[in-house]
């Protein structure tokens, strides 16, 4: 099968294509390389799932990412780097390749800057994502999965959270457009026979986690010995899913997607397994052998108090069940970041 994979250089979409090529099939990735964070983290990322050696000599972003797209090519993977917001630039990708499925992970992420830039990810999350489901439309591509969040489940009293739940009540911009693109994926199901999973993603984590997320973050601060922000009174819990399970789920929904027809579906992917903030600096702490140096602060606007997914769902449709506890999820993670950390000095 051919796969076109947004956010391919991402977290997740890096260790999807490694996957998805080491079974054979074949990758469209899509990245537009945002400033979010350092492109060349996006860089590394690739040349790591491809397998290849990460000796991009790094001089300016334009000359590097022409010399990541030509390394990268291969008879089975082609890398774009194009925005999703460019509805044209998207159109010459789908008139140049014949696509059986199309896995949306693409977003601007994020619910701290949510609140400081909401036009920018209605912008993203939502237009760029109906421009993908427009050409899907036209090029009768009928198969597609997107990347929801458990941000959409906002501050529940009950748990764990159901698909059923109502979730119309988001407290961050960055929730409110994941919210509206699984409304939006049901229009299309409707109009146009598109069969569409949404996949609603609990706190993801592992070797190549995105640096601004609380793991890698604490996981850098403790190491150097410098304070990390500790928000709230350390109760405030997360339903950590570790990145070879995420992996797990999506292929199992590729595969359910792939043998059933008229599907429309929202399923939850997470580990049913809830880690306080204060556990989880503990587990840091262990797994570096050092003391966090920790600085209080009050609780962010738009954050949750606890996330807990139920899964049952997700056992239920695809087979989904994880198989990495947080101890040996952080362990693995810990080496990962010395051995990058190794390397990169």
């Amino acid at each position: 099968m051919t796969y076109l994979i947004t956010g391919g250089s991402g977290f997740i979409g890096s260790h999807l294509i490694e996957n998805l090529l080491k079974n054979g099939h074949s990758v469209i990735s899509i990245d537009n390389f945002d400033d979010f964070y350092d492109y060349r983290i996006k860089i590394n990322n690739t040349l790591e799932s491809l397998g290849l050696e990460k000796d991009i000599a790094f001089s300016e972003k334009e000359k590097d990412l022409n010399n990541l797209i030509s390394a990268a090519e291969s008879s089975n993977f082609k890398l774009y780097y194009q925005d999703i917001r460019d509805k044209k630039g998207l159109e010459n990708i789908f008139k140049s390749h014949k696509i059986d499925m199309i896995i949306h992970l693409a977003a601007l992420a994020g619910v701290r800057p949510s609140i400081e830039r909401p036009l920018e990810y209605e912008e993203v999350n939502i237009k760029g994502t109906m421009h993908l489901w427009e050409l899907a439309k036209d090029f009768s591509i009928k198969k597609i999965i997107c990347a929801s969040s458990s941000s959409v489940y906002g501050n529940k009293e009950k748990t764990p959270f159901s698909e059923i739940d109502n979730v119309d009540h988001p407290i961050s911009p960055y929730a409110a457009t994941k919210r509206a693109v699984e409304i939006l994926g049901n229009v299309y199901h409707s109009l146009y026979g598109i069969d569409m999973i949404h996949l609603r993603f609990f706190t993801v984590y592992g070797p190549r986690q995105r640096p601004d997320l609380a793991i890698h973050k604490f996981t850098k601060l403790i190491f150097e010995n410098k304070e990390i922000p500790f928000y709230g009174d350390g109760t405030t819990a997360r339903d950590y899913t570790f990145i070879d399970d995420i992996i797990q789920g999506i292929i199992g929904s590729a595969n359910y997607l792939y043998l059933n027809k008229n599907v429309y579906e929202i399923i939850n992917l997470g580990e049913s397994e809830v880690i306080s903030l204060d556990e989880m600096v503990a587990t840091l702490e262990k797994a570096l052998d050092k003391k966090a140096v920790v600085k209080n602060l009050p609780m962010q606007p738009g954050d949750v108090t606890k996330t807990n997914a139920d899964i049952a769902k997700a056992a239920t449709l695809t087979g989904y069940k994880p198989t990495t506890n947080f101890q040996n999820g952080i362990k693995i993670f810990v080496e990962w970041f010395l051995r990058n950390r190794e390397q990169n000095s």
